[in-house]
């Protein structure tokens, strides 16, 4: 859990990075501020799950979290297809997000799995 506290943080750091990297244009700064939003709350939502008293804050913490995830997604990939940034640019961003996002669908399928196993005992 602790690598991915590091690893959530060093992603809204290289959100906020490309944010500051974007061009001055409306559409580059709207886009971007959506992308700086989704992306920097990934791992403020990360940390507080981390933080969960029970298994159902946690689920819930990491709910948003793919949530957020899912969204800047969408905002990275706008960013390509509008030709603000070259895919070149974003592809390493874009497979972080990919994998932050499998790694999270992951752990709330175990935990849930968990919860069910504890029941039926």
């Amino acid at each position: 859990m602790q690598d991915l506290r590091k690893r959530t943080k060093q992603y809204a750091l290289r959100i906020i990075r490309l944010y500051s990297s974007l061009p001055k244009s409306t559409e580059a700064q709207v886009i971007g501020k959506q992308v700086l939003r989704s992306g920097t709350s990934v791992a403020a939502n990360y940390r507080e799950g981390s933080r969960a008293r029970s298994d159902a804050e946690f689920i819930s913490k990491l709910g948003i979290v793919e949530q957020e995830l899912d969204e800047t997604m969408l905002w990275l990939e706008l960013l390509v297809d509008a030709g603000i940034v070259g895919e070149s640019k974003l592809n390493e961003l874009i497979g972080e997000t990919d994998q932050l996002l499998r790694i999270t669908v992951t752990s709330i399928r175990n935990t849930k799995s968990r919860i069910r196993n504890k029941k039926s005992i």
